[in-house]
């Protein structure tokens, strides 16, 4: 026989043989073939399932609800699939109704599964071990579900933030590299002042820095959970003592301090920390977009635009122009950023949907969160190794614009005075002529004068002049 027989609310159904999920998971994959996004495309999200699931049987366990033949058995299945063995058997589409139902009821039969091939059984025969009476109990995907979903989240925010820390290094030595790079500094493109290419690529470091620290703020709400709500946050079914133990177990299994929510039934129905999480998110995004715009502007031409840095050349740029060269590495990652922006919009509107005691659209949240910080996390890293790493300074571009700027009269200002300065400006604006040149010609400051107002040192460094 090539499969089995399993039963459930709605009748007897055919389950193939070689599969370690049952008819619960079967329903769930003919009702729902939505994005042909199997769960099991985010192994965080599996190996957190595991996680929870174990910290339950452990806590059953604890208060005498499961006896230690079950409890190893479903402990030691846990433990295999946190190792990374049968995840291609969590299969369920992560988009899906039901507000996770599909999710839990694909890691319990799997779970159960392999736990009976442990203790000796047959897969199916849930006489021995049951996916719902065993690896289920004292929960409900209301609790079991979002607690995944969390633990999940937790595990890939540290990720992105390793992640940012690789692009933000690379920021950072790229910042000394050219720290002695005088350049002009623009406002509405426009030229305004100088400074140096130093500062301009070490706001990038810094703009990083302070988003790692958002991130790990957003951590801290994601580590309160509702492991112990049950249904709806009266914690029905449950031991008095379960939650405080199902909890403890798991951060223990995760090394990651976990705390039960101070009211569970509100707990049950919030999402507003996949809110505040999913808004992060958007802020990453946003200024990865921008740095990515300022790299492809800086580097634009290479002839005829600014030309003042050169991004390396990673790929052919076109199928029709020769020697075409294109931005492709903060292109991709500008992608990713209108990505991300969007499915803040999706987890807004989900959030919002939410009615009474639950939020049945979680798994769209948790699609969409989980697509962030996976892409986000591979973008930085993209652009760290692929792209400013390898970024040169155009120094004759650079030293070019500066001369030619007739911007840099605001820093001759103190010494020749506004009168004079507005009066450079415009000759050097009608005439093309630098504004040093001007200057000299004027007899308004020496060539020796010049040269040491125009340190970048001097440049580029708060300094009062008093008159």
């Amino acid at each position: 026989m090539n499969h089995r027989i399993e039963h459930d609310l709605l009748g007897d159904r055919e389950v193939p043989t070689n599969v370690y999920y049952g008819v619960h998971t079967t329903r769930a994959l003919e009702n729902f073939p939505i994005s042909n996004i199997p769960i099991s495309t985010y192994p965080s999200m599996v190996k957190a399932l595991a996680c929870v699931k174990q910290a339950c049987a452990q806590a059953n366990r604890e208060l005498d609800l499961l006896d230690e033949e079950h409890a190893n058995a479903i402990i030691k299945a846990c433990e295999e699939i946190r190792a990374g063995s049968l995840h291609d058997q969590f299969v369920v589409d992560v988009i899906q109704g039901g507000a996770g139902t599909s999710t839990n009821m694909n890691a319990n039969e799997v779970i159960a599964n392999r736990a009976l091939e442990i203790l000796g059984h047959g897969r199916g025969d849930y006489n021995f071990l049951h996916p719902l009476e065993h690896v289920n109990l004292s929960q409900s995907t209301n609790d079991v579900y979002p607690t995944a979903v969390k633990v999940a989240l937790r595990f890939l925010i540290d990720d992105l933030i390793a992640g940012m820390e690789v692009l933000r290094l690379a920021f950072a030595a790229k910042a000394e590299e050219f720290k002695d790079l005088l350049k002009m500094g623009r406002t509405q493109l426009q030229d305004a002042v100088p400074m140096t290419l130093g500062q301009e690529f070490s706001t990038y470091a810094v703009m990083l820095e302070e988003d790692q620290q958002r991130l790990r703020e957003g951590a801290l709400l994601i580590q309160e959970m509702n492991l112990g709500a049950t249904a709806i946050g009266t914690g029905i079914n449950a031991h008095p003592d379960y939650a405080s133990l199902a909890r403890k177990h798991l951060s223990e299994i995760t090394g990651i301090e976990y705390i039960t929510a101070g009211n569970l039934v509100e707990a049950t129905q919030d999402v507003g920390s996949f809110v505040q999480l999913s808004g992060v998110l958007k802020r990453v995004a946003v200024k990865l977009s921008k740095i990515c715009n300022d790299l492809r502007l800086l580097s634009s031409g290479p002839r005829t635009g600014f030309g003042e840095i050169n991004l390396p050349a990673v790929q052919a740029g076109s199928s029709i122009m020769p020697g075409k060269v294109n931005p492709v590495i903060p292109e991709v990652v500008n992608q990713i950023a209108f990505l991300v922006i969007g499915n803040d919009v999706t987890v807004s509107f989900a959030a919002e949907g939410g009615q009474l005691q639950l939020n049945a659209f979680e798994p769209i949240i948790a699609h969409s969160l989980f697509d962030g910080l996976i892409y986000l996390r591979n973008g930085c890293i993209t652009l760290a190794e692929r792209c400013v790493k390898g970024i040169t300074a155009n120094h004759e571009r650079l030293n070019e614009h500066m001369t030619r700027s007739v911007g840099i009269v605001t820093a001759l200002n103190p010494f020749i005075g506004y009168e004079n300065a507005s009066s450079v400006a415009k000759e050097a604006y009608s005439t093309n002529k630098s504004v040093t040149e001007i200057v000299l010609e004027r007899g308004l400051l020496t060539k020796a004068e010049l040269e040491e107002i125009l340190k970048p040192e001097v440049l580029t460094k708060p300094r009062w002049i008093k008159k």
